[in-house]
């Protein structure tokens, strides 16, 4: 079952059965304000908030987080592991291969072909990680000369 971020991060907390602590809420309140952001990042949100918190504190969170599946925890290729607050759906990712900037993609609507692999090789799949590649409207609209837009 997913919990919308919107849901205050204390009630979200107690139904997951995690004690509520300062730490967890403020890691909550940064990822509903910026999805896919790394763990430094994360870390500089949470001492804006908190003041003093090490960074292995944040790890810690993020380990407890991700275990009860309130976060997501995803690693595009070449980049640090990334964490997001959508969880219990099976959406996708784009990510920009000039700035990096990620953006959720749902699944192929109607039937599910990214779940029926073409050799399950015994496993029972539950869930699919696709991530396409490409180049962000700001990226493409930075890298657009005048040359290029007579093609």
């Amino acid at each position: 079952m997913s919990l919308l971020p919107t849901v205050d991060p204390r009630e979200r907390l107690k139904v997951a059965g995690l004690r509520v602590t300062q730490p967890r809420v403020a890691v909550l309140h940064a990822l509903a304000a910026q999805p896919h952001v790394d763990a430094d990042a994360l870390a500089t949100a949470v001492r804006a908030e908190l003041g003093a918190v090490s960074t292995q504190a944040v790890y810690d969170v993020l380990h407890a987080l991700t275990d009860a599946r309130l976060v997501r925890r995803i690693e595009p290729a070449g980049s640090p592991a990334r964490y997001e607050l959508r969880v219990g759906d099976n959406h996708h990712h784009v990510v920009c291969r000039s700035c990096g900037a990620i953006a959720d993609v749902d699944c192929a609507v109607g039937q599910r072909p990214c779940l029926d692999a073409s050799d399950h090789h015994g496993f029972v799949i539950d869930e699919a990680e696709v991530t396409y590649w490409g180049v962000c409207p700001t990226c493409a609209e930075s890298t657009r000369t005048p040359l290029n837009e007579e093609r």
